[in-house]
């Protein structure tokens, strides 16, 4: 009876909080919309919202690209999604408009703008796209395995933001200069430099990433502060680079934008080979231990053996094999950063019971696609 009562109490409680955030970024895309719309027109911003789709086929994927040796929850992405489109932009807009207003008390409108740009937007909207983050690692600590996670939260969370940012840029360019200006934003913003807010949100996503797998106390502040700083100072430097316009933003684009997302493209392959490198090192004590073989652990450990593995039981057991393979793999790895986050420490009181949970899931999903494989 008191089992049924609980299952029924937390029923409850999943529907209430679903209730709450559907109506939070409800109202958050209501006030949105009617303020891009406001400012540029209807069509201007249903048009500013097509135009803005597309580089998501480019960003999203990489992420996800990112996220495959142990995918997020769905739900967590599409809410990180949602905080930067809809939250993150909304709290933007109240306190950039709050801080230009400040600044036009003493100084010119345009060089209040200016300022507002660069002192005050790359402040503000890095606190609010690193505050999701933050709300993952610290609520949901069983879904924060270290930086890679991090990075795809960040990254998804700061694809959003750009979103609804492009929509806003891609509106007005057309409301106010035509085919032309929504020419030439579309090029600069979503073709030129789509990967802009992910890369300075990364740097948070980073530092908190750090702090999720330390045990020292120091770092775990200090990693996510010296992230957000970083964020701020890079975003800063574009919208210095922005508002200049001209030979000063082809230059900064040039010599530090270009090269800064080399080197996050070069991070972002070191980060995913080692978390692969790590599944395989807290893997292996359950291969002595006799959970696994040795050969299973190579296996899990590479993304391409991954595949092949994968491969194997679709042509040798069907979709029902591949689907047992695919979840003997998910596991694995959840069983791998389970370990890792024991190791450091930073697991919480359900970890041992979580434990032999996957440790038997584990062995029912080799079950069945070994009893599928004919």
């Amino acid at each position: 009876m008191r089992s049924g009562a609980h299952r029924g109490r937390s029923l409850i409680r999943r529907w209430v909080l679903l209730g709450i955030a559907t109506v939070g970024f409800g109202l958050a895309a209501l006030v949105v919309a009617v303020a891009i719309g406001a400012a540029a027109g209807v069509s201007a911003t249903l048009l500013g919202l097509v135009a803005a789709i597309i580089p998501l086929g480019i960003v999203v994927p990489t992420f996800m690209w990112l996220d495959r040796f142990e995918a997020e929850p769905t739900r967590y992405l599409v809410m990180a999604f949602l905080w930067g489109a809809l939250i993150a932009v909304l709290i933007a807009m109240t306190l950039n408009t709050a801080g230009q207003l400040v600044l036009r008390g003493s100084i010119p409108d345009q060089d209040s703008l200016q300022l507002t740009a660069v002192f005050v937007a790359p402040v503000v909207e890095e606190i609010a796209k690193g505050a999701f983050i933050v709300l993952v690692w610290l609520f949901a600590k069983r879904e924060f395995d270290g930086v890679t996670d991090g990075m795809v939260y960040a990254g998804v969370t700061a694809a959003g933001f750009a979103f609804t940012e492009n929509i806003q840029y891609l509106a007005l360019a057309w409301a106010e200069h035509g085919r032309d200006g929504l020419t030439a934003t579309f090029v600069g913003r979503c073709l030129l430099s789509p990967f802009a807010h992910p890369m300075f949100t990364i740097c948070t996503g980073i530092g908190i990433g750090i702090a999720a797998t330390s045990r020292m106390g120091w770092k775990r502040w200090l990693a996510p502060l010296a992230g957000l700083i970083i964020a701020v100072v890079a975003h800063a430097i574009w919208n210095v680079a922005a508002v200049s316009g001209g030979e000063g933003l082809i230059a900064v684009y040039l010599l530090i934008e270009v090269p800064l997302f080399l080197s996050f493209v070069g991070f972002a392959v070191w980060v995913r080979r080692r978390e692969g490198q790590l599944i395989g090192q807290f893997l292996y004590p359950y291969a002595d231990a006799g959970w696994l073989s040795p050969a299973e652990v190579e296996m899990l450990a590479s993304m391409p053996r991954r595949r092949e593995a994968r491969q194997w039981a679709r042509m040798n057991g069907g979709r029902e094999a591949l689907r047992s393979m695919e979840d003997f793999q998910d596991t694995a790895s959840e069983l791998a950063l389970l370990r890792r986050r024991m190791h450091h420490s930073a697991a919480d009181a359900r970890a041992l019971s979580d434990e032999r949970d996957l440790l038997a899931a584990l062995v029912a999903r080799r079950h069945d696609f070994s009893g599928q494989v004919v």
